[in-house]
């Protein structure tokens, strides 16, 4: 898969940008799109105006950990790899025995962003498997994005020479758009647009970056560990609108 996110859509960690820079737009002139488009023939791309684009293709695919996409009511997911509890995830959310893991997450989601009576890292923590999703709201724009706890399937983000976010599981292509300012997505954690990246694991420890350095010395973005130190102040507030509710999760 390849996400590209407008840096106004979700803001990359300061963390991730490489002082070496060098690294291009990957949206100007369709470049690092082009880029999968040309070693995936067969992707399927979704332009998201002047929030970015996603692409997906089912070839190549670990058997084992296989990749979904799907879109319900404006919302746009990738899933890939395998969630073990998902029959009772379907009774949680009121689906019916066909559904996927893809519309698992959707539905998840949804109970999130229309005010859902778990935090969002009791809702990520409820799935057990081993997994990566990416999901875009364009209602709200928002983006969801997370990794299982023991990193299973692979998943690398980074950020551009304009600061746009850059998601794939394919390390050369965010390496192509994003030079040295890249990393692994730290596991066991999750991603949103308006919070940031957190721990569904540990969620009230802080995350702190450690830079990341290459095989010829040169500092590569960062990785995030969990400080068993520092604490949040609070848990995720509630608040009274469902609006301000997404703006939460």
């Amino acid at each position: 898969m390849l996400a590209i996110f407008d840096k106004n859509v979700a803001k990359a960690p300061e963390a991730l940008k490489s002082q070496e820079g060098g690294s291009v737009c990957a949206l100007k002139d369709g470049f690092l799109p082009n880029h999968f488009a040309s070693i995936h023939p067969g992707a399927v791309t979704t332009n998201l105006g002047s929030s970015g684009l996603i692409a997906c293709t089912l070839d190549k695919q670990n058997p084992l950990l296989p990749r979904l996409f799907a879109v319900n009511d404006d919302m746009f997911c990738i899933f890939q790899g395998h969630i073990e509890n998902i029959p009772f995830l379907k009774q949680q959310y009121g689906l019916t025995k066909t559904a996927t893991e893809v519309t698992v997450v959707i539905e998840a989601y949804r109970a999130l962003r229309d005010r859902g009576p778990y935090p969002a890292d009791q809702v990520v923590r409820d799935f057990q498997g081993r997994f990566a999703f990416m999901l875009f709201d364009c209602t709200t724009k928002n983006v969801f994005l997370a990794a299982d706890a023991d990193g299973s399937v692979p998943l690398f983000w980074g950020t551009d020479g304009e600061g746009h976010l850059v998601i794939s599981e394919d390390v050369e292509t965010v390496k192509k758009g994003c030079g040295k300012s890249f990393a692994p997505f730290p596991k066991g954690c999750f991603f949103t647009s308006s919070g940031g990246l957190r721990s569904f694991e540990f969620p009230l420890n802080e995350l702190k970056p450690v830079p990341r350095v290459d095989s010829s010395g040169q500092v590569c973005g960062a990785t995030f560990k969990v400080d068993s130190e520092a604490k949040k102040e609070s848990a995720m507030p509630r608040v009274g609108s469902v609006q301000n509710w997404s703006q939460q999760i």
